[in-house]
Parts: C-alpha cells; sequence; structure tokens
C-alpha cells in the first residue's frame, strides 16, 4: 500500500494542485517558499496521529492567500490522500471499505482519505436556499461568518471525484459565482464520513523527520531529544527487576552524599543562623540537604547522553561540539532508527517523510544518504532544493514545485513521456543539468563557448547576472536539445525554454570550380555539409517546437565563433 496521489485545494500555498508519488522513493522539490513544507504538513494532518489535534484547529490563515481579506468566507480546505495497491488481508480490507475504500470487486485496491474544512450544516444551508444570481444574499451570509464558530473539519473516505476539477468544486461547495449551492452532497462520489476509530492514522507507521535547524537544541529538549525518544520505546521492554539494582544503588548514592560531613555542618550552620536571626518560633520544623539524583527509571533515560567521535579523530565529545554537519547527521540517524522501531509493529503500511535532509551535509553523504534509504516495504517521500539528491532521483518519482504570486503550481516532469524518452532525461540529468528543475527559465546552449560568454555578456548588458534571475543557462555539448527540451511542455513543467543554436551558414561559396584543389573540394564539401545538417537541425526544431508555447529555438547564422 503506498500514496498514489494528494490533492489540495485552497490549503495554504495550494490553490488547486495535485502531486503524485509512486512506490519507493520520491521527490518534491522547489525554491525556497514554494510550500515543500506545507504538502508535508496536508500529509501529517490525515496520517500522523500526532497531528490529527492539530486538523480540528484550522484558522482563515491556512486558506490560501488568493483568498484573503474575507473572501475565504464559504470556501473549503480539502485535502485529499488516494492510496493504491491494498494487498487482501482480512484487517486492511475491513478498515478501507467500512471508512475510505471504494469497493468495487471482492476487495478493494484502492481507497481515498479526505479532510474537508468546510461551514457547518446551519451556513451550507442558508447557502443552498439562496436563488440563483442572489448576490446579495450570498453576501449578507459570509459577511456574518467567522471562523471559529461556523467552520468545522470532516473526515470521509470512499469518494470517486477528482478533487482538483473546477467542476466538482463548484458541485461540492458552490459557484459563488452565480451564486448556485448545492442542498446535499452525494456521499458516493465526495465520500462518507469516517469515524474516529477507523482513523487511517492509528492503523499506518508514519514517520516526519523535519528539516535539520538547530539539533543541538532538540537533543537538550526532553520533548525533541530523538535519544530519550528511542530510550523511551525500548524502556518498556525492560523489566522492573533489572531496573531495581540500579535504582537501590542510587538511593544508597544519594544517601552517602547526604551524610558528608561538611554537608551536615553546613545544614547545622544553616539551621543555627536562621534561629539567630528570626528566634526558634518563626524558625522552619525542619531543614534538610538532600541529593537529588534521580533514581526514576524515566529520569535516568533523561540523564543518558550521546558522545560522538568526529571521522578521523580519537577524541569523543558531546553532540554541542559536533560540527553542524556531524551532529545533524546523528540526529537523521537516531529518526531513522525511531522509524524502524516503529515499522517493526504490526501495520498496514510503512511511511517515512523526510525534510531537506541535505541541511549541512557534505555532497557525498547526500548522494549515498538517498542511495541507501531504501527499505523496500515502505513509501519515503523527501522534500530537497540540493542538486546532489535530485541527480540521482528518478525522473518519473519527482514533483517539481513553482512559486507563483500568492500559490504554487506542481509539475511532474514524466507526464506522458514513454520509457525511451524518460530514458533520455534519466541520462542528461547530471548534477550540473538538474538546476535546470530549480530554475524559473532555462537557456539551452550547444558548447563552452555559449557557456562561458553568455553569462557575462547578459551581465554586462543587462547589468543583472543570470542567477539573479533565476535562470539555468545549460551546456548540452550537443545539438541534442530535445533530451532535456523535452521537459518543458504543458503537461510537465510549464517554464519558458530558449534553445539557443546555430544554422552553420556557409562562410564561403561552396559551388565548386574546376580549377579548384583537392584540398578546396573537401573543405567547400565540409562548409556545404554543415549547411545541410543546420537546415536539417532548423526544420527538426520546427516540428519540436511546434504547438509548445514553452520552448522556442533561436538561431545564429553560422557559429557561435564566427560570429563572434
Amino acid at each position: 500500500m503506498y500514496i498514489s496521489k494528494v490533492s489540495l485545494v485552497n490549503y495554504r500555498n495550494f490553490v488547486n494542485a495535485y502531486f503524485n508519488f509512486n512506490k519507493g522513493i520520491n521527490t518534491v522539490i522547489g525554491e525556497n517558499g514554494s510550500g515543500k513544507t506545507n504538502v508535508f504538513k496536508a500529509i501529517r494532518l490525515l496520517l500522523e496521529d500526532a497531528s490529527l489535534q492539530f486538523a480540528y484547529k484550522l484558522t482563515e490563515g491556512d486558506f490560501n492567500r488568493t483568498l484573503d481579506k474575507g473572501r475565504w468566507k464559504g470556501h473549503w480546505i480539502i485535502i485529499s490522500i488516494e492510496f493504491d495497491e491494498l494487498n487482501d488481508e482480512e484487517a486492511i480490507q475491513s478498515l478501507f471499505i467500512h471508512g475510505t475504500g471504494i469497493a468495487e470487486a471482492d476487495y478493494v485496491e484502492k481507497a481515498t482519505y479526505n479532510l474537508f474544512f468546510r461551514p457547518k450544516a446551519d451556513i451550507r444551508q442558508k447557502l443552498s436556499e439562496l436563488a440563483e444570481g442572489d448576490k446579495a444574499g450570498l453576501q449578507a451570509i459570509l459577511d456574518d461568518i467567522n471562523i471559529l464558530d461556523n467552520y468545522e473539519t470532516f473526515f470521509t473516505g470512499k469518494s470517486t471525484a477528482d478533487f482538483n476539477d473546477p467542476d466538482v468544486y463548484k458541485e461540492l461547495v458552490g459557484d459563488f459565482e452565480n451564486v448556485i449551492f448545492p442542498s446535499a452532497i452525494d456521499a458516493s462520489k465526495f465520500g462518507s464520513k469516517i469515524p474516529h476509530q477507523l482513523s487511517v492514522a492509528k492503523e499506518v507507521s508514519f514517520t516526519f523527520i523535519q528539516a535539520l535547524r538547530d539539533v543541538v537544541s532538540d537533543f537538550h529538549n526532553n520533548r525533541t531529544n530523538p535519544l530519550l525518544t528511542l530510550l523511551k520505546n525500548k524502556s518498556g521492554e525492560i523489566k522492573d527487576a533489572d531496573y531495581q539494582p540500579i535504582s537501590d544503588l542510587v538511593k544508597e548514592l544519594n544517601e552517602s552524599i547526604e551524610a558528608l560531613p561538611d554537608v551536615q555542618t553546613i545544614r547545622d550552620d544553616i539551621k543555627t543562623t536562621i534561629q539567630d536571626a528570626v528566634g526558634l518560633t518563626y524558625s522552619p520544623s525542619s531543614l534538610s540537604i538532600k541529593s537529588s539524583v534521580p533514581d526514576e527509571a524515566e529520569k535516568l533515560l533523561q540523564s543518558l547522553k550521546l558522545f560522538i567521535g568526529e571521522p578521523g579523530e580519537e577524541y569523543e565529545g558531546g553532540i554541542h561540539e559536533l560540527s553542524l554537519g556531524g551532529a545533524n547527521l546523528i540526529f537523521l540517524t537516531l529518526k531513522l532508527l525511531e522509524f524502524k522501531y516503529r515499522k517493526s509493529k504490526d501495520t498496514f503500511a510503512n511511511f517515512l517523510i523526510i525534510e531537506e535532509p541535505e541541511a549541512h551535509i557534505h555532497n557525498h553523504i547526500q548522494k549515498t544518504l538517498f542511495d541507501k534509504l531504501d527499505y523496500g516495504d515502505t513509501q519515503i517521500i523527501y522534500s530537497t532544493h540540493s542538486t546532489q539528491i535530485s541527480e540521482v532521483s528518478n525522473v518519473e518519482n519527482i514533483n517539481i514545485l513553482a512559486k507563483k504570486l500568492n500559490y504554487a503550481e506542481v509539475y511532474q516532469p514524466s507526464t506522458d513521456l514513454g520509457a525511451e524518452n524518460i530514458n533520455q532525461v534519466q541520462r542528461y540529468l547530471d548534477a550540473v543539468r538538474t538546476n535546470l528543475l530549480f530554475a524559473k527559465g532555462v537557456i539551452l546552449v550547444e558548447g563552452d563557448a555559449e557557456e562561458i560568454l553568455i553569462p557575462i555578456i547578459v551581465k554586462k548588458v543587462l547589468g543583472i547576472s543570470l542567477d539573479e534571475l533565476g535562470i539555468s543557462l545549460i551546456n548540452i555539448r550537443s545539438t541534442g536539445f530535445e533530451n532535456v527540451a523535452q521537459l518543458f511542455h504543458n503537461d510537465r513543467i510549464q517554464r519558458k525554454c530558449a534553445i539557443l543554436t546555430d544554422l552553420d551558414d556557409a562562410i564561403c561559396d561552396t559551388t565548386e570550380n574546376a580549377g579548384d584543389s583537392d584540398a578546396l573540394k573537401k573543405y567547400k564539401k565540409k562548409v556545404a555539409g554543415s549547411k545541410q545538417k543546420g537546415l536539417e537541425r532548423k526544420t527538426k526544431l520546427d516540428a519540436f517546437e511546434a504547438g509548445n508555447t514553452w520552448v522556442k529555438a533561436f538561431y545564429a547564422k553560422h557559429t557561435f565563433e564566427v560570429d563572434f
């Protein structure tokens, strides 16, 4: 069982977007602020047991910013997760048939789990009673809505509708422009209510590893310390009889410390000084100095600290003494171990969500980490803006986020590409060329001269660099532009891609004359052949870009070196 699709409507960065995921390792890439964290928050609201409480605490700030200034009123937030390849075990079928499955055969293979943040029934009833086109009546109802009193969180399953279809949204939520609102909801299409006791979050193994920011403080916090979490998980397996000898030793130690002559002398001196100062009547009835070394199991575990030696060093120090990369790697390791412990329990499916694992980690470690983290029976979803990780990502398992004004779009770069085309893309996307997946625009060039000089020319002429414009210049090192340019399409990545190439037009008269030497004839044939190839290249690229608004080829008459 794995997550095959996540649909988001009106949630944070997303007006209307969906992510497609496959089994195994998936990657979500995008620039800062494009919504990588928010898609993970959406998944956690449905699948992380600890986050379920926050699903009931959504606010107007969780609506997309295109619905600001009160325009969110009456609208819904929709988060939908689709699962695929459910097995036929009785327990899982029981959960999904009663809760989220689409029963079309002896057992369900697909299931949906949806969160609706919507107006309560009384508001929906008032909206449904409006006459078509009654905008004044609609505004009067919306003006009285507030998020605390008039909104609710509602979970459904067994839906068959495509929530990303605008017509479906109008049918479920309503048509605000024409003031048409439904009087009832078709549960067979939009899903029926899921009882709390059938929560999917309780039946799956789900671990979220947040972006590594300040792991040293996390280690010092008992709530976030991953070592303490592991120890607590294992402490339930330790028998009380095993703890008792340690507890007895700690009690004996405390008594020995308290019995030290200097400790007793200070205690007596404090008592005497108080009596001399305020008299016997107002002095404490008793006074002791006690050692507080903990003898309880949980507090003993809190006293355990991790000591690490950096590679190539003999010194072993605390987490705070490690480099940022070393501390982050240890934190990530402990969280992965926590996941291993959790998934060893009897669960239907295992999900591991990792946010930006590259923080402060060396390039080689990033690539190794991505290659090694394949647990077979676990679906893993990364978010990243590391070209090292994106280089080793399968292009079929990538979702790309593009930041727009107040919202984000999601692109799947392999949509409708055949196996051969996908292989072409995969071969070309090395660590340098994967920059194009993060860019706002792309320029594809033939060779080294263009790669070196064009960025300098742009800087001199425009006074601003390609990097500042968010444009990646990619050296194809050939004229096989289609291998990369096929990514830019209305169905795939919706970003402008300029192809800079040349026609290799003849630089001399190629007509062979009777008096031409063999060397000159050979030269003229070479020049004529280059011209022919240039024309063929243009014909091929003209056909390639036809009907595609995202790709355009630009031609120089001669090669770059000749024109320069």
